[in-house]
């Protein structure tokens, strides 16, 4: 499974917006449009790969492979 980031269009805005767990947020912030393919979805969403309930999923494997691709985007979007 693979995700990616759409770079050109990570950008630095005021955003008034809503977390996914209802909390408003309204503050600057980059915003970092990240891609996961259609055809990958089911897979991270399959209970063996993330179960929102468990505090250890998903994985420390997986985890770190999402992270990095958000991080390397906010890495080099702050250098620019």
């Amino acid at each position: 499974m693979h995700m990616n980031v759409d770079f050109p269009q990570v950008q630095v805005v005021e955003v008034s917006t809503e977390d996914t767990d209802g909390t408003a947020i309204s503050e600057d912030a980059f915003v970092i449009p990240v891609l996961v393919p259609l055809s990958e979805v089911g897979g991270y969403l399959d209970p063996a790969f993330y179960d929102p309930t468990s505090s250890t999923s998903p994985s420390a494997a997986n985890s770190r492979a999402i992270a990095r691709v958000v991080l390397n985007a906010l890495k080099k979007a702050a250098e620019e």
